[in-house]
């Protein structure tokens, strides 16, 4: 995912270009950071003893979430010059990306001994000191997973009341049939949730009380699924996949303006990453949410490397459902994106997962399904790179750019398909200007479906709608649709609203 770009007092600064080489004039509205990388790259070739080529391209990799890059790219400046301030600063930005606190920490005070007049490094160094200080916290309060509190639990529906002065959008009271899988006085319908949908157009909230209901509901569908989906697409039906939404709601709208609303005769897939950065987050995964409660069978979900504590803490997701809701619907979004299958196979020939491919050969349809993914992912592994792999051009596998999972080139594709009788990878995971991409010689598609990302990208969206039999990939671009005058990132955490928001 291409990051969202903004500015801080240390590193707004325009990309200086090499002698001999011309760079595009670098703003943030013109997005040329991709550009800036290539032409620091071929600088770096022409004179690699200039540690300011290295920091600069360090600079736009950050800007396109390549956090591991970035971080190599600091290591070679400052293998030439230990003195050179900015070249910690940015480590120390992308440590924090990564959720690196005590990298960051180390790295924000190398800094500011050399530089200690800058405010901003100032405030930098005090975010991840604090972010130390409570990631060492909940270390120290940590019990081992069978002893882990289970907020959802803990809740009790019937003590939620729906106050008479409430004019939302209200479910239906339940006659308590075999649907109701939670046992509630409630019952989500179709009205109900068309209603909701135009409460949420409307910048309006529903009760807390159906939230609730919407998201336990969901927790108690996907806890009987494994962790690799089948699901048949029977000739003469079809399914649509879509990619990274990223809380933005009225492009959701959008696609369903499009391509129809979910239904038995309309299934989807969305391929995760549904939250952070849009500061619609909590309407994009209610919405959706409420299709799986209504339609089980016809609304998939994958989970992406954005449905993680690490992630929604920092981007914005859980800062928004506190301003929203409160802090106990924070713990029971987390607890039912651990639910979250890692991916689906759809008729037999078409393999979704939301980042891609893994770091070793030999890996089997069957190894995912016994992956154990009700649980924060790990930082390495099969549950890992399926969340935040990418594929490259070149063959064979490579560390990845974001500094996470694994880069896979098209052999590796080609094999792991073959292996694995399948006909095609389709994965999200990165903005693309067409809203999709095509690579690894027609075996490997990407789809991202968040329209001008951030506000800022000016890339279009897509999905991708599968006819039963040939489940060959037909795509439909779209352009962003209008909304509010809310910015993205609107409810990040400090640190990241300045590295990457607004």
């Amino acid at each position: 995912m291409t990051q969202c770009l903004t500015s801080g007092s240390q590193t707004n600064q325009q990309l200086t270009p090499p002698p001999s080489l011309s760079l595009p004039n670098l703003t943030h509205t013109e997005k040329h950071y991709q550009l800036a990388v290539d032409g620091y790259t071929k600088a770096i070739k022409l004179d690699p003893s200039n540690p300011v080529y290295y920091s600069n391209r360090a600079f736009a990799n950050l800007r396109l979430e390549n956090f591991g890059a970035a971080i190599t790219d600091a290591n070679a400046a400052l293998d030439l010059d230990k003195t050179y301030a900015k070249a910690y600063y940015r480590r120390g930005d992308a440590s924090f990306a990564l959720g690196h606190f005590k990298d960051s920490v180390r790295d924000f005070k190398a800094a500011a001994r050399l530089s200690p007049k800058d405010p901003d490094l100032r405030k930098k160094l005090a975010t991840a000191e604090k972010e130390l200080k409570r990631v060492r916290f909940e270390q120290a309060l940590s019990l081992p997973d069978e002893l882990q509190r289970c907020f959802s639990d803990e809740v009790i529906l019937d003590d939620i009341i729906v106050e008479d002065s409430y004019d939302g959008p209200r479910m239906s009271k339940s006659d308590n049939s075999s649907k109701n899988i939670i046992n509630s006085s409630y019952s989500i319908t179709l009205e109900f949730v068309e209603a909701m949908l135009e409460a949420f157009k409307q910048e309006q909230l529903i009760h807390r009380r159906f939230v609730y209901e919407i998201i336990l509901e969901t927790q108690a569908h996907l806890q009987t699924l494994p962790s690799l989906v089948d699901v048949q697409v029977p000739v003469g039906k079809h399914i649509t996949v879509c990619g990274d939404t990223h809380g933005q709601y009225y492009d959701l709208l959008r696609i369903f303006e499009l391509n129809g609303l979910p239904s038995p005769d309309n299934p989807y897939l969305f391929n995760g990453d549904f939250v952070d950065r849009g500061s619609f987050s909590v309407e994009v995964m209610l919405a959706l949410m409420a299709f799986k409660c209504l339609y089980p069978d016809s609304m998939h979900l994958t989970r992406g490397n954005h449905e993680s504590r690490s992630m929604n803490t920092m981007y914005g997701f859980y800062g928004e459902v506190k301003v929203k809701y409160d802090q106990q619907l924070v713990e029971i979004f987390r607890e039912t994106f651990c639910a979250l299958p890692l991916g689906y196979v759809l008729g037999e020939q078409v393999l979704v997962v939301h980042g891609g491919l893994f770091s070793k050969d030999g890996v089997t349809l069957d190894d995912l399904r016994a992956v154990d993914r009700f649980k924060e992912p790990p930082e390495d592994g099969l549950m890992c790179e399926a969340l935040w792999s990418d594929p490259q051009d070149e063959p064979g596998r490579t560390p990845n750019k974001r500094g996470v999972g694994v880069a896979f080139g098209p052999d590796v594709t080609k094999r792991f398909l073959q292996e694995n009788n399948l006909k095609l990878l389709v994965r999200s995971h990165e903005v693309k200007d067409e809203g999709f991409e095509v690579a690894h010689d027609g075996y490997c598609v990407t789809i991202f479906s968040a329209p001008n990302y951030c506000d800022q990208m000016g890339n279009k969206g897509a999905f991708i709608r599968f006819e039963g039999g040939n489940m060959t990939p037909q795509f439909t671009q779209f352009d962003a649709a209008p909304h509010p005058n809310v910015k993205p990132m609107k409810y990040a955490m400090g640190m990241m609203g300045g590295m990457f928001g607004f």
